[in-house]
C-alpha cells in the first residue's frame, strides 16, 4: 500500500492507495506540521489493523511537506509538488481525462490537469476557508467552520446581496433575475445573524465559483472539478448548480473531494509521475 499525506496550514489529510483505490481517508488536526504527519499515520496504521512492513511508500505533499527532511519511520518517502498532486487527485476522483481542479482550501488554486501528467497552475484567489472564517469572525463573533454553516441555515440572502431583479424590471438575456448583482449589496438593518451567515457563504463560493469558470473557459476547458475541505459545506452545492445553469461550464464534486491532494500524492508514485525522494 502507498499512504499519501496532504499537510496544510491547519488539517493533515491522509489515505491509502492500492489496486487503483482509494482506503480508509482520514483527517487529524495540528498546528505543527511534523506532529500531524506521525499522527495521521499512526491513525491510519492503528484504524486499519496494519504494520509498518504493510506500507511499501509514503508519498508527502502540502505546504507543510517543506518541514519534513527525512522518510518517515524509514520507509521511503518521497515528496510531491502541491499543484501537481492536486491536478491528479481531482481527474482520479472524478474519472476525467482534462479538467481544470479546483482546490478551495484556506485560500483557493485553480490547477489544469490532463490525465498524461500534464498539469499547470493557473492562477488562484486568497478568497477560501480562510476568508469564511475570518469574515464570521469579524461579523458574528463566530469562530467555528461548523457554526456558521448551521447558522446560515435559516438564513435569507434576500436581505443581504442585491439581486438582478432589484435594480431593473426587464428581462436580461441570460441573467435570471434572482441572480446576485452585488454581494451584500442590498443588507438590511433588519438583516438577522442567519442571513448574514449565510451571506458570507454565498461571497466566497459565487466569487470562487465565477473564477474557476474563467479559468477554464481561458483554458478551453468545460469540466471544473472542486476538491478541498469546503466541497463539504451543504450550501456550496446550490450555488454551484445555479452557475451551471447559466454558463456552460461543467460543475464536478466527486466522493472524497476533500482527499483529492493527498491521494494525488499517492497517485504520483504509483504512476511513476512527478516527485522527488527524500
Amino acid at each position: 500500500m502507498i499512504l499519501g499525506i496532504d499537510i496544510g496550514g491547519s488539517t493533515t489529510k491522509i489515505t491509502g492507495f492500492r489496486d487503483n483505490k482509494i482506503i480508509s481517508p482520514m483527517m487529524v488536526r495540528a498546528t505543527d506540521p511534523i506532529s500531524s504527519v506521525y499522527g495521521a499515520f499512526g491513525k491510519f496504521i492503528n484504524t486499519n489493523r496494519l504494520q509498518l512492513s504493510d506500507i511499501s511508500r509514503v508519498m508527502v505533499t502540502g505546504v507543510g511537506s517543506s518541514y519534513l527532511n527525512e522518510r518517515i519511520y524509514n520507509i521511503p518517502t518521497g515528496k510531491v509538488e502541491e499543484f501537481y498532486a492536486i491536478g491528479m487527485g481531482g481527474l482520479f476522483l472524478s474519472g476525467l481525462s482534462k479538467a481544470v481542479v479546483v482546490s478551495m482550501g484556506t485560500g483557493t488554486a485553480f490547477v489544469r490537469a490532463e490525465k498524461n501528467g500534464n498539469v499547470k497552475h493557473l492562477g488562484g484567489t486568497g478568497v477560501g476557508g480562510g476568508t469564511l472564517l475570518g469574515l464570521s469572525n469579524r461579523m458574528l463573533n463566530i469562530r467555528h467552520f461548523e457554526d456558521l454553516v448551521e447558522m446560515a441555515g435559516n438564513g435569507n440572502l434576500e436581505n443581504v446581496d442585491l439581486f438582478i431583479k432589484d435594480i431593473t424590471r426587464e428581462q436580461i438575456i441570460g441573467l435570471p433575475p434572482d441572480l446576485t448583482a452585488s454581494n451584500f449589496g442590498k443588507i438590511s438593518d433588519l438583516a438577522t445573524r442567519n442571513d448574514i451567515a449565510l451571506g458570507i457563504i454565498n461571497l466566497v463560493f459565487q466569487t470562487i465559483g465565477v473564477m474557476s469558470i474563467f479559468a477554464a473557459r481561458i483554458d478551453g476547458t468545460e469540466d471544473i472539478v472542486l476538491t478541498g475541505n469546503l466541497t463539504n459545506v451543504p450550501h456550496s452545492h446550490n450555488i454551484f448548480d445555479g452557475l451551471s445553469k447559466i454558463h456552460h461550464e461543467k460543475f464536478h464534486i466527486p466522493e472524497h473531494a476533500e482527499y483529492a491532494t493527498a491521494l494525488g500524492a499517492a497517485i504520483a508514485c504509483a504512476s511513476d509521475g512527478r516527485y522527488t525522494e527524500i
